[in-house]
């Protein structure tokens, strides 16, 4: 079993952004390697015995936080660890950095999708993109325990929880451990809204229990560079010195402010963490837009 010391429960602060006030669920601050959503999904695989375990096959993009996270996990149980990825930019394989570099220094053996057949076998975990699989359940009730208990302490009536989703594990499993009726909203990052709800389906077929979508006003390209989204990152540094992560949060908090007087009641916004990725993702905003600092 695993000694890790996650910092539960998580701290809440009250930002500002426009003259807009939430309150800020620092889940970036759970621990270094697991930090915010990868914490919570993997915190089952964290405090549970595997004794027949000695591989962890997983899959998803190159720069996956969800990847690096699963490497420590590997490295810490002196297990195998394969991930598959569709492919992986020259420019990166020749120059590794980021999460790619660090899952590598932890033993990752990383591997195009058609390189072999997977092994499947009582000898292996196999983890589902972005850790989307029941066993997340487990950390995220905790995580709604402790909102819900903030949420009395604080003496709060009605509170809206935002957080931007890929497979909307989070999202989803927030929802249906929350008390009090509290309401989850979030935005896809990773395709559309029809996208997120068949991933939601997977975990969960009553969507009473799902999470309201609310539908960005642009369409965008997952870990494509745009003006808006450096905008918006840089202005949520400005206007709060918190360091968000550059993939998911532009889009989150995009979407949260244009859909602001939807949401009746107080505002919490999930950090997630994942600024790990922020280390490859920065330079290549600073070379595009020159002209924004």
């Amino acid at each position: 079993m695993s000694n890790i010391k996650l910092l539960l429960p998580t701290p809440v602060e009250s930002i500002s952004i426009d003259g807009h006030s939430f309150y800020l669920k620092r889940d970036d601050f759970v621990h270094h390697d697991f930090s915010g959503n990868k914490a919570r999904k993997l915190h089952y695989f964290l405090t549970h015995d595997f004794p027949n375990i000695s591989k962890i096959i997983s899959y998803g993009s190159a720069q996956s936080n969800a990847m690096y996270s699963l490497s420590v996990l590997a490295h810490m149980r002196g297990w195998e660890f394969e991930y598959f990825v569709d492919h992986i930019a020259d420019f990166l394989r020749e120059n590794p950095h980021g999460n790619y570099a660090k899952a590598l220094e932890n033993g990752m053996k990383i591997k195009l999708n058609n390189d072999e057949e997977k092994q499947e076998d009582d000898s292996v975990l196999f983890i589902e993109e972005g850790g989307r699989q029941k066993e997340a359940s487990f950390g995220l009730e905790i995580m709604a325990k402790e909102i819900t208990d903030w949420q009395i302490s604080n003496n709060i009536k009605k509170l809206n929880i935002f957080l931007p989703s890929g497979t909307g594990t989070t999202s989803l499993f927030m929802q249906r451990h929350l008390k009090l009726k509290t309401k989850v909203y979030t935005a896809p990052c990773v395709g559309n809204s029809d996208y997120l709800k068949e991933q939601f389906f997977m975990l969960e077929s009553d969507d009473r229990l799902h999470p309201t979508i609310l539908e960005p006003q642009k369409k965008w390209h997952f870990s494509k560079l745009y003006r808006e989204h450096y905008k918006i990152w840089l202005k949520l540094h400005q206007q709060t010195g918190i360091e968000f992560d550059m993939l998911y949060d532009p889009i989150g908090w995009q979407v949260l402010l244009a859909n602001i007087d939807k949401l009746d009641g107080e505002i919490m916004y999930i950090h997630q963490g994942g600024v790990l990725g922020n280390e490859s993702m920065l330079p290549r905003y600073q070379r595009k837009y020159k002209d924004m600092g």
